[in-house]
């Protein structure tokens, strides 16, 4: 599992004057409708980012998505006239996707436990935790004063430089849906731990972690997906509450 950084802030500056030459907006999205051949083209290059920047992170380069596509470099350019532009589209669709499933567990599980671990095995299933933007796995201090207490990640998990940290000094000032994503999931902690069914030490950080490390990119799909339930067999286990 690889999660790598971005320099989210570029996106705008350094496409807005090449969007608006194409028909577009500065976030990818265009003004006119595309024609057959160019939606199909947009169609190959969104699926080989998901599929590349899921295996190699955020800081696989634009030419290995255009490779996997089966379009040339430029044709990616194009249409998104910087990486920046295309990490935070798939980004902010993945943390949509995993805010859906959330929200399709807290509304159709009457169990607390059943709800959290549905969340759990529908979003690793899907692959959307490979996918996880960095400022749903790096919150700061001042963006958790924003969110409901539930919510809150823990200051003190973090890790050296090159890996996976759930803290950050920077602030995210357009999350994309992450304060979204972070307040319906720590609805489904809040309630497992109420129910005395979730560990008390457990906090929506460490779910976002599960799901990030429990989606293994490996070559052949039937040994992912019985690696990734194996895994998270594992990891639920642990999560979950013992009587003393």
């Amino acid at each position: 599992m690889h999660v790598q950084d971005s320099r989210w802030s570029s996106a705008v500056a350094s496409g807005a004057t090449m969007s608006a030459a194409s028909g577009g907006r500065p976030d990818g999205t265009r003004t006119t409708p595309l024609r057959v051949d160019a939606q199909r083209n947009l169609e190959h290059v969104l699926r080989a980012a998901r599929e590349v920047f899921g295996e190699l992170g955020y800081g696989a380069p634009m030419e290995d998505v255009a490779r996997r596509a089966r379009v040339g470099v430029g044709t990616v350019y194009r249409r998104f006239p910087s990486k920046d532009v295309l990490v935070r589209r798939i980004a902010e669709e993945e943390t949509s996707r995993l805010t859906e499933q959330a929200r399709a567990a807290l509304g159709q599980e009457d169990e607390p436990w059943s709800a959290l671990s549905r969340f759990l095995r529908t979003s690793v299933a899907s692959g959307a935790g490979r996918l996880l933007p960095p400022q749903v796995l790096r919150v700061g201090v001042a963006e958790e004063r924003a969110l409901p207490e539930h919510a809150r990640l823990p200051q003190q998990r973090t890790q050296p430089a090159g890996e996976l940290r759930l803290v950050s000094e920077e602030r995210v000032e357009d999350d994309g849906g992450a304060a979204e994503l972070l307040d319906v999931v720590g609805q489904l902690v809040e309630r497992a731990r109420a129910a005395g069914e979730l560990r008390a030490d457990v906090s929506v950080s460490d779910v976002l972690l599960v799901i990030a490390t429990a989606a293994p990119s490996l070559p052949d799909a039937a040994q992912q997906a019985a690696a990734s339930a194996r895994l998270l067999d594992i990891l639920l286990e642990g999560l979950r509450s013992r009587p003393s």
